[in-house]
């Protein structure tokens, strides 16, 4: 299955009035091929296209959509805030109800600012982190993406990646030398970096799980070793878990690993679908921020009234109903059934996965870090992506994106994603193989059903 006619006159209209047809790169379909598809509307864990086929939906906007799409309760949520005004450049009870939430989820967030995309909530805690450490270097990790913030989009990973082109034009190279970029993964590495420059070092930001170079794991105690190396050397830590926030636990990484960075960056889940962005950390931290400090930063859509109220029945329903058990179970058996498909089929590929995030990379050797998940084939990564397309299944468009469940997925969604897959094998040069053994350990438990109300 191609994109259809009305997707192509669209594209071919968007690429005279917008920059490559898209408003954000990966959506133009250049690591996979073909023209992208025009979305018309989506509803729990289907997106129909205007050509209208439906689609189940893997890729959920890039993670926000953890409740699947128009989830009714934050549509009516919505539609109230809608009703009372869109925007007022004033504050708003629904920004104190949100960050309270943030806060109570996440002990290490004793006071919140709201911006309008993870990209803001980043440059502006590096911005606080410089301010608060007076030191100018920042330590982040290759093939990481923090937004398209100049200092950090330096050997970054998701869209850059993807594009082939790790490093953008328009960088300056003061903000490259200021900016040290070492292997993920690698606690030689940044002892080394500390060892060179820890009196430079004003803070290390990383995602906690690893999600724009496809998904990578933190190795076993890397996280509280960066915490240790960075309390050492009198530097922040910072955590982006604008991908893992709210979706690998009710609060993010950071209560699963139990370590507790100095300043945290959120996006995606917390606005329920809508533009929102959010950093916060301790409060003698925070204070630097004005009006109370001299770090200013500013926004007049920050805390936006309808994003607020999107956010605030997204977490509210998140905790209360916890799919989080139900939606691992259900990755893990997507996973392993990728797993059991490529021995079956004699192709080489790793399957990493957490929580409700999973990546396909078609390699023989474990992905660990950036260098290794370049050994993917990215050919045949486009080919199964194609591959599934035609099944009615779509995944990220990108082999460095990671691949999103939501509890509107049921079991019969990953049976039948599991099919497709099948289908999709044979397009990369697979051949089934019956007799293949598969591992012990790819034998789990069937979930339960999804839990009532989601």
């Amino acid at each position: 299955m191609t994109a259809g006619p009305k997707s192509k006159r669209l594209f071919e209209s968007a690429q005279e009035v917008l920059v490559g047809g898209v408003n954000s790169p990966v959506r133009a379909f250049r690591a996979v091929g073909g023209t992208p598809l025009f979305i018309q509307k989506a509803k729990g864990c289907r997106m129909l296209d205007v050509d209208g086929r439906w689609y189940t939906d893997f890729c959920l906007s890039w993670g926000p959509m953890i409740l699947g799409h128009a989830h009714p309760k934050v549509v009516m949520a919505v539609q109230k805030a809608i009703r009372e005004g869109t925007t007022f450049g004033a504050p708003t009870e629904r920004e104190v109800q949100l960050a309270q939430k943030i806060s109570e989820a996440l002990p290490s967030v004793q006071q919140v600012r709201f911006t309008s995309s993870g990209t803001e909530a980043v440059m502006s805690a590096i911005r606080l982190a410089r301010a608060f450490t007076r030191r100018n270097k920042v330590v982040k990790f290759i093939g990481s993406y923090h937004g398209h913030v100049d200092q950090l989009l330096v050997k970054a990973g998701s869209g850059a990646a993807t594009l082939g082109i790790p490093d953008s034009e328009g960088v300056p190279d003061s903000w490259a030398q200021d900016t040290l970029c070492l292997p993920y993964n690698s606690p030689k590495a940044v002892e080394e970096a500390f060892g060179r420059w820890g009196n430079e070092i004003a803070c290390v930001i990383v995602e906690p799980v690893a999600a724009n170079m496809g998904v990578v794991v933190p190795q076993a105690g890397y996280l509280k070793f960066l915490r240790d190396m960075a309390l050492k050397h009198k530097a922040l830590l910072i955590f982006d878990e604008v991908v893992t926030g709210f979706r690998l636990a009710y609060g993010g990484a950071q209560t699963v690993c139990g370590v507790d960075p100095d300043l945290t960056c959120l996006g995606k889940i917390i606005g329920g679908g809508f533009p929102v962005g959010a950093y916060g950390g301790r409060k003698e931290i925070m204070e630097k921020v004005a009006p109370t400090g001299p770090v200013y930063q500013a926004g007049t859509l920050s805390g936006n009234p309808v994003a607020m109220a999107a956010g605030i029945e997204t977490l509210t329903l998140l905790k209360e109903k916890d799919p989080y058990p139900h939606l691992a179970r259900l990755t893990t058996w997507l996973a392993n059934g990728i797993r059991e498909r490529g021995l079956r089929y004699g192709i080489p590929l790793q399957v990493n996965h957490t929580a409700s995030v999973l990546t396909v990379f078609f390699t023989d050797r474990p992905v660990v870090d950036w260098e290794s998940a370049k050994s993917s084939n990215t050919d045949r990564f486009a080919s199964f992506f194609h591959g599934l397309l035609r099944q009615g299944v779509y995944f990220p468009p990108a082999q460095f994106e990671a691949a999103f469940l939501s509890s509107a997925h049921t079991p019969y969604d990953i049976e039948r994603v599991l099919q497709a897959i099948d289908k999709s094998l044979t397009s990369v040069g697979g051949r089934k193989h019956p007799e293949a053994k598969v591992p012990s350990q790819s034998k789990i438990a069937r979930p339960h059903k999804v839990p009532a109300g989601l």
